[in-house]
Formats: C-alpha cells, sequence, structure tokens
C-alpha cells in the first residue's frame, strides 16, 4: 500500500447506501453495514428542522402534535421531497462516521430500475449537498444480485426479483449487465395500505401503518399456511369514533394482500415472456432468487414455484442484499465501471 493510500484510508470512509422507501441501509467500506433505519423525518413545521430521523421518527408515525409531522421522503422508490431526503441522507452520513474524515466519502445508491434520469439526477444532487466526493448510482435488481452471490459476469442467465417498500424490481443479469427488467410500483408498503383498507372496508375499523405492517409481518401470507394463524388488533371504530379490538386471521389477510401479490407475480411472468430463449433456459436450471423485505412475506416462494414451475430461492438476508452488493461494488473499482449507470 502506498503512501497517498495509506493516507486516503484514513481520512475517507467510503460509502454504499440503500436509499429505500420504507428502510435506508448504510454499508461503510472496511466496517460492514453500519446503519438500518426507517426511511422516515419527523420534521418541526415551525422550525423547518428535524426533530428526529430514523428509528425514533418512526415512533412519532401517528402520535406527533400539531407542530411535528413525521414524512417519508422517499415514495415508490425515488425521492417525493428533495430537501427531507437531502437532511436524512446528510443525518445517515454523518452518523455513520465515527470520527470527523477531512476527505468526502465516494457513495454508492442503489436505486430501482424504471426511474427516469430527472430522478437519477435528484438522487446524485441530494448526496452531492449532503457533501458526498463522488457518487455511482445502480439498479438495485444489480446490486441484489451482486449481494446475493449470483455469478453476474458469467454468460448465463441469472433472474432476480427484489421486492422492496416502495417498488419491486425483476431483472435478468447476464455478462455483467441487465438484459431485460421491469420494475412496478407495488411491493411492501402496497401490502400494507391493501391491509389497511380492507379492515376499514370489512370491520369499518381503522388502523395505522405500523399495526398494518405488524399484521403483514405476524399472519401475512400469499399461499394457505399449514396451521391458522389468529392476531389481536387495535384500532377506532368508524362509527362510533372509539377504540375497538377485534381478532382477524390469516386467510382474511392473504385475500387482504391478493391484489397486490398478483401485480408482483405478474411482473415476474412477463419478464419470463421477455427473456431470450438461451438465458431462459439458464433460468430453468438455476431458478429464481426472491430478495427485500417484501419477499419474506410467508409463503410467497411457495406461491410464485407453482405459478412459474421454477425453482424458487430465499436469499440468506433478503432485508441487506442491495446494501451489501452495494458495498461490494464499493470495495471493486473494477466493477464499479462494469455495472454503475450514469
Amino acid at each position: 500500500m502506498s503512501f497517498f493510500s495509506w493516507i486516503y484510508d484514513q481520512f475517507s470512509c467510503d460509502l454504499a447506501i440503500d436509499l429505500g422507501t420504507a428502510n435506508t441501509l448504510v454499508y461503510m467500506s472496511g466496517r460492514g453495514i453500519v446503519i438500518s433505519e426507517p426511511s422516515i423525518v419527523a420534521l418541526n413545521k415551525v422550525t423547518g428542522k428535524p426533530e428526529a430521523v430514523g428509528v425514533k421518527a418512526k415512533e412519532m408515525l401517528g402520535k406527533t402534535p400539531a407542530n411535528i409531522v413525521a414524512i417519508r421522503p422517499m415514495k415508490d422508490g425515488v425521492i417525493a421531497d428533495f430537501d427531507v431526503t437531502e437532511r436524512m441522507l446528510e443525518y445517515f452520513i454523518e452518523k455513520a462516521k465515527e470520527k470527523k474524515h477531512l476527505i468526502r466519502p465516494r457513495i454508492v445508491i442503489g436505486i430501482p430500475s424504471g426511474i427516469t434520469q430527472v430522478e437519477k439526477r435528484a438522487v446524485k444532487d441530494a448526496a452531492f449537498r449532503a457533501r458526498a466526493r463522488e457518487v455511482f448510482l445502480i439498479e438495485q435488481a444489480m446490486s441484489a444480485a451482486i449481494g446475493a452471490d449470483l455469478p453476474i459476469l458469467e454468460p448465463a442467465g441469472n433472474m432476480i426479483v427484489d421486492i422492496g417498500g416502495g417498488t419491486t424490481d425483476v431483472a435478468v443479469i447476464s455478462l455483467g449487465g441487465i438484459v431485460y427488467a421491469r420494475s412496478i410500483k407495488i411491493a411492501g408498503n402496497e401490502m400494507d395500505e391493501a391491509i389497511m383498507q380492507y379492515i376499514k372496508k370489512k370491520y369499518n375499523l381503522l388502523v395505522g401503518e405500523r399495526t398494518s405492517e405488524q399484521i403483514k409481518i405476524q399472519i401475512g401470507s400469499a399461499y394457505p399456511l399449514p396451521e391458522p394463524l389468529y392476531m389481536e388488533i387495535k384500532g377506532r371504530d368508524l362509527k362510533d369514533g372509539i377504540p375497538k379490538t377485534i381478532v382477524i386471521n390469516d386467510t382474511e389477510i392473504r385475500e387482504a394482500l391478493k391484489a397486490p401479490i398478483d401485480a408482483v407475480i405478474e411482473v415476474v411472468k412477463v419478464t419470463l415472456e421477455n427473456t431470450p430463449p438461451e438465458l431462459a433456459a439458464d433460468i430453468v436450471d438455476r431458478g429464481i432468487v426472491l430478495t427485500g423485505g417484501g419477499s419474506m412475506l410467508k409463503s410467497l416462494d411457495v406461491l410464485l414455484r407453482e405459478e412459474t414451475q421454477l425453482p424458487i430461492f430465499l436469499t440468506e438476508d433478503p432485508l441487506s442484499s442491495v446494501v451489501s452488493g452495494a458495498g461490494k461494488i464499493l470495495e471493486d473499482l473494477d466493477l464499479i465501471k462494469k455495472v454503475a449507470t450514469y
């Protein structure tokens, strides 16, 4: 290692960021994943300054006084509120550093496959204004494939389905490039919303985002389960306006989740239909790899296997595949040049 390389390592902290709709994960060069927090900012409307970011801000969802508003600055995988995203990024970048670094970081950021050039520019600008030295954008499907240790540089078809909070990205990768990709704005958040609307319609009960997410995690499923699951939930009765408790089961939640799950299956089928025959033959042998928080829905792999008649594999750590892949890219300059999008 040269003297200048040693100086650079001592005074810089390169970062890989999965700027997700639901969660933001940060990987630091040499240290691994250092931050995994919700992409939420609690903003004081009077001062315009953040009161809390991440975990603390999520705890405030639905519980804030009139002068504080909890904002999700990312919507459907892209920046919905530029200023708040910039503040959130700045907060996470500063938090990731244990000490002050003299050299501004090089940053790799995961983005959905379907975003426009304008949206890409917005992500880069937010990172530069949060004091990045260099910014590289990498498509989340590619990053997830690298994080899942798929042999992306081989002349063979690898298919990945990344179900995040705001988007579902499906891609077929070969020779270090994306051969075909589709991205839809239906994923984990849409599932939460579907549960809220179902309970509201069937039981006249209003439940919040956090409750809906807990229902999905605890008793949500894509395919009938061996044993029935039940959950007691609390909300506000829309008729009487008073708190009320009901018990729901997995069959009801499966019914609630049918539309978003059908949309995910449809995008997988469309991708398979548009895959070149030689690569399709590889996918028959290698199967489809599922990643992202939304892929953790119970028995989703079982339903996909039934619908596609292909082997389905869930990655070891679905939540961190994108940021782990971005971290591997960060550590390999040659790989950055091959897979980064500008």
